[in-house]
């Protein structure tokens, strides 16, 4: 029998939480591009990614489910996607080191009827200063280079995590809290195997 969802991401980490959450799914990654639109601030961009890899899966599975998401790291006004180079990855930890950013998820779940249901999740991330060395030393692991704002807090970039205000799910790219209420409300059958 066929997932009554189906998650628009390649994300293993959102297929990882959704698999923890005892949900049931299935994956056909979007690819849509994750470009910001010139003066497009953080929230809004999220909001269209998402939007639109729900969408774009959505037309080509009508009569399902489909999960869209994008997670974006905002330092000010900046948004930190993936980086595309070592040096992409060394400015956005940089501009971390010793100060708090915000993650924030956009989340968007088409529905079979073609209704959209949207939720944007924020939390605050506190990093330590960061030396030169230390960032070097994260780089050669090479785990920034998949992960927005460079870095993944269950990973080996936990250690320059002070403090998580808010969901920590969401700075890992899907907040489950937030998802499980929705797919609650609005498909309840992807629960079946969960305790309610």
């Amino acid at each position: 029998m066929a997932a009554a969802l189906i998650l628009a991401s390649a994300s293993p980490r959102r297929r990882e939480l959704l698999t923890q959450a005892g949900i049931a799914f299935e994956v056909l990654p979007s690819d849509v591009p994750e470009v910001p639109r010139p003066g497009e601030v953080a929230e809004a961009f999220a909001q269209r990614a998402a939007r639109e890899k729900a969408l774009q899966i959505a037309a080509q599975r009508p009569g399902t489910y489909v999960l869209g998401a994008d997670t974006v790291v905002a330092v000010d006004d900046l948004i930190f996607g993936k980086p595309v180079d070592p040096d992409d990855a060394r400015r956005m930890l940089r501009a971390l080191s010793g100060r708090t950013h915000r993650v924030l998820t956009a989340v968007a779940l088409v529905e079979p009827n073609g209704e959209l249901q949207e939720i944007v999740v924020y939390s605050e991330v506190e990093f330590q200063a960061l030396s030169p060395e230390a960032i070097e030393a994260y780089l050669l692991t090479g785990e920034p280079f998949d992960k927005a704002g460079a870095y993944a807090v269950q990973g080996i970039g936990g250690q320059f995590v002070a403090q998580v205000r808010g969901s920590l799910s969401n700075v890992i790219g899907l907040p489950m809290e937030d998802v499980t209420a929705l797919l609650r409300r609005r498909v309840p059958t992807v629960l079946s195997g969960a305790r309610a």
